[in-house]
């Protein structure tokens, strides 16, 4: 088994590092305080190819593979989580269309996500449907040639900054079947009843939008369903496999920066006379943040391998972003401990840190419809 990252890899990893440190560190906190979308080091990770960076070559991205982009997305979020999250979410549901879309869809919605023009959003959750997404009550009707929705979603990522949406809608009320009855159909912003509503005051991820978006007898053309209708559910769990290892490359990135922003405080903090690294009590805090976040990394890059081969996908997703994202929040915690005083303000990033970890034991599936489905996984395979 190859534990070690390609030359392209690792060369990926060292222009990003180079990237965050000139563009992302000396912005990080502004943008966290004033909650507001960094459209101009968006613009610039566009050209370096990290918006629709799994977005195959043929539409103009850059075909990274899953493995590739939980590199990306890990080392970005060691920096700044917020910034990173407004990058990577660039293409958030471009996978619907990657994976289910017709070659003009493709070509009218991916290309200019990768060329950095347009951002794109998956609209799911709704005000009153979180972890039970068969519970999605946002309605299409056909109407012609037409489609018309109506119905609300909340909690969207670049839900005021994007371009244009994938969202899950019932189709066919009627249907039999918990399951069945759902599809996604891409709604552009600049439709005529479509609106969006910018929601602050979020514990974390403050650059990242995130907003209520309201669907008032809104047309689209009938070729922007994506795939077969009525279908979309089973579709929509491929999607999950998908971003939850990406959450957990999140939750790995939160932990890395966290120790490594620990680290160099140990180092330079003085009590008693040396440095509090030296202290026993210190030192077995950072081993214990540095273990648990390789424990993390390797389990969330298997998981990622797993999906580009299309092996285990479900249950190995489940387990790193699970992990992952409770690696992230005890690293978190524990970082600020070590700065003590210090790490209860905002002079030092570890504060924004322990923010915005929280958050990736919610999206994307909670912490504990992630155990639901790798138990679920177990009794139906075994282990």
């Amino acid at each position: 088994m190859e534990f070690g990252l390609t030359d392209e890899q690792r060369q990926i990893r060292e222009e990003i590092q180079r990237f965050a440190e000139n563009e992302i560190v000396p912005q990080a906190a502004e943008y966290d305080r004033e909650e507001k979308f960094p459209h101009d080091i968006v613009d610039e990770a566009a050209e370096m190819g990290l918006t629709g960076a799994h977005i195959p070559m043929e539409y103009g991205g850059a075909g990274y593979s899953i493995l590739d982009t939980a590199i990306i997305t890990e080392e970005l979020f060691s920096y700044d989580p917020g910034i990173a999250l407004s990058i990577v979410s660039t293409s958030f549901g471009c996978e619907a269309i990657m994976n289910f879309g017709t070659e003009d869809q493709k070509e009218r919605f991916l290309e200019p996500v990768a060329r950095g023009e347009q951002i794109s959003g998956a609209a799911i959750s709704e005000p009153d449907t979180g972890s039970d997404v068969s519970s999605v009550s946002t309605r299409a009707e056909k109407d012609g040639d037409e489609w018309v929705i109506n119905g609300n979603k909340m909690w969207i990522t670049n839900g005021s900054v994007g371009d244009f949406f994938v969202v899950l809608c019932k189709t066919d009320p009627d249907a039999e079947g918990r399951y069945n009855g759902f599809s996604q159909i891409v709604v552009e912003s600049d439709r005529d009843g479509f609106s969006a509503e910018k929601i602050t005051g979020k514990l974390g991820i403050r650059a990242s939008d995130t907003a209520e978006l309201v669907f008032d007898d809104v047309r689209v053309p009938e070729e922007n369903l994506i795939g077969t209708r009525d279908a979309a559910f089973m579709q929509q769990m491929q999607f999950f496999d998908e971003t939850r290892v990406a959450v957990a490359a999140q939750g790995v990135g939160i932990a890395k920066g966290a120790t490594r922003a620990a680290l160099e405080y140990a180092q330079d903090r003085e009590q008693f006379g040396k440095s509090i690294s030296e202290f026993q009590a210190i030192q077995h805090k950072l081993a214990e943040m540095a273990t648990d976040t390789e424990a993390a990394r390797n389990l969330t890059y298997k998981a990622a391998w797993n999906v580009d081969q299309g092996e285990d996908i479900t249950k190995l997703a489940s387990m790193a972003k699970e992990y992952a994202s409770r690696v992230a929040v005890d690293v978190a915690d524990e970082a600020v401990q070590i700065h003590g005083g210090a790490g209860y303000v905002d002079d030092f990033p570890v504060e924004r840190f322990y923010r915005d970890a929280k958050i990736t034991q919610i999206y994307e599936g909670t912490t504990e419809i992630q155990k639901n489905v790798i138990a679920r996984e177990m009794l139906g395979k075994g282990f």
